[in-house]
């Protein structure tokens, strides 16, 4: 533990005077005192050099009005944090430290003690790690054929297999597939789920689908399928039993550490999920107890698009944040997303895109065209369905902010028009549906509502 001791002398304070009450605070604290922190003017005194000088520790100061600002603090003691009554505790304070110890007073000093969180990186580092987020792309266009060297593939291996898992279980096996009739089979299985989901589509989407790229199985000159095992580590996997999901999350996220290290290497990784995991598992043998998480396309690329291609495509947009931090119960945003939807429409720009039908209060059996999307709005569960959204509001203001969220996500995914149809009438689905028409209107969406 990093300590970090608050102090405030009298000028003249004997050094013995000032080492004894820093011992008596810290006695019975594990860890080292890192940092002596003192008001701005007594870093000049003998004793607090003397004493930094003794423990290797490094000494800061702050001036008055620093310490003044208000610091929450456990502490009863602090009510003024100007003078040399509470300088020791102000100070830890201001040093962003957790205060452990209230202040303990000598004739001459005041001692206050807390503790550092653990720092983090330089800036430069920092910086770098959001960078490698921020510029991580699902790479479908220009692999090189140029072989990627064992010892850059070997680092991006080891950061996958860093990850965290449940239970430090590591469920997942990276299997590494270059052989070209191999990947020619898998590519078949991605072209056919390519060719029967195009045919799914409405025919305005059907048209930007035919030009994005979803693959390049054969492009790059490594696969790697990211498989998990379920049982891996026996029965007792510390934190799986109540939740085996996190098994399958815990393959997840070691493909996301693989993902960041080989962007950070200068690899583009593009994940391919136009087929069923059971056929790819199926053509490369995998054994019947272990299953297919992910299948990754790895290699050098030309470049590393400034935007993800669905987004310079026009096919999807990014969901701000905004709409997806919630504080202490769900709904509770820093602003209301029926409001913000509401000051947008005035703003708002025309949009153009597929026509989409909303059937409010509806089920599965209305889902007669391919522009069709039911909102399902009873306690019971429907059966999975990609055309069924499932929200069953507990009141109306909620369906209220279901319906502007339904809708601002559908204007993400390309709509420009929104049919909504009442199946049901009750409270609950009058104000869904009229959430879909704000929501509409802040994106610009044209919309019209019918009953029955």
């Amino acid at each position: 533990m990093s300590l970090v001791v608050g102090v405030g002398l009298r000028s003249g304070t004997p050094y013995a005077e000032l080492e004894a009450a820093v011992a008596a605070a810290v006695r019975d604290l594990p860890g080292e005192i890192r940092l002596l922190v003192t008001l701005t003017g007594r870093e000049s005194e003998p004793a607090l050099q003397q004493l930094a000088a003794h423990l290797g520790a490094d000494l800061r100061t702050f001036s008055k009005d620093e310490l003044a600002r208000p610091t929450p603090t456990p502490s009863d003691q602090v009510a003024a944090l100007k003078g040399i009554p509470s300088v020791a505790e102000a100070a830890v304070l201001a040093a962003g430290a957790e205060l452990l110890v209230p202040k303990t007073k000598t004739p001459n000093t005041t001692v206050a003690v807390g503790r550092h969180a653990a720092p983090g990186y330089p800036d430069q580092d920092r910086d770098a790690v959001h960078r490698v987020i921020a510029e991580r792309r699902d790479v479908r266009r220009g692999f090189l054929q140029t072989p990627i060297d064992e010892d850059r593939l070997t680092r991006v291996l080891e950061a996958a297999h860093r990850a965290p898992s449940v239970g430090l279980s590591q469920p997942w096996d990276f299997l590494l597939i270059r052989d070209v009739a191999t990947r020619r089979k898998v590519y078949d299985l991605a072209i056919g789920q390519r060719n029967a989901f195009a045919r799914s589509l409405p025919e305005q989407r059907r048209q930007l689908f035919d030009g994005l790229k979803i693959e390049a199985i054969l492009d790059a000159p490594l696969n790697i399928a990211v498989t998990c095992d379920p049982g891996r580590g026996g029965r007792h996997v510390l934190g799986r039993h109540a939740d085996p999901r996190t098994t399958w999350f815990s393959a997840a996220i070691a493909i996301q550490n693989l993902w960041l290290a080989a962007r950070a290497e200068g690899l583009g990784v593009g994940w391919v999920s136009f087929f069923g995991p059971q056929e790819v598992a199926a053509v490369l043998g995998l054994p019947a107890h272990i299953e297919l998480v992910g299948y990754l396309c790895v290699g050098r690329v030309d470049e590393f698009a400034a935007a993800p291609e669905l987004v310079r495509s026009g096919w999807a947009k990014r969901r701000p944040l905004s709409w997806a931090v919630h504080h202490e119960e769900w709904g509770s945003r820093d602003t209301s997303i029926v409001d913000d939807a509401q000051q947008a429409a005035q703003n708002a720009v025309p949009a153009t895109g597929q026509r989409i039908h909303v059937i409010v209060g509806g089920d599965a059996t209305h889902l007669e065209q391919a522009e069709s999307l039911v909102v399902d709005l009873r306690d019971t569960r429907p059966e999975h369905d990609f055309g069924v959204l499932w929200r069953p509001a507990r009141t109306p203001e909620e369906a209220e902010e279901y319906g502007v969220e339904i809708a601002r996500d559908l204007a993400l995914q390309g709509a420009g028009h929104l049919d909504v149809r009442l199946a049901a009438d009750s409270p609950v689905a009058r104000a869904l549906a009229a959430g879909l028409r704000t929501g509409a209107s802040a994106c610009g969406l044209t919309h019209d509502l019918t009953s029955g």
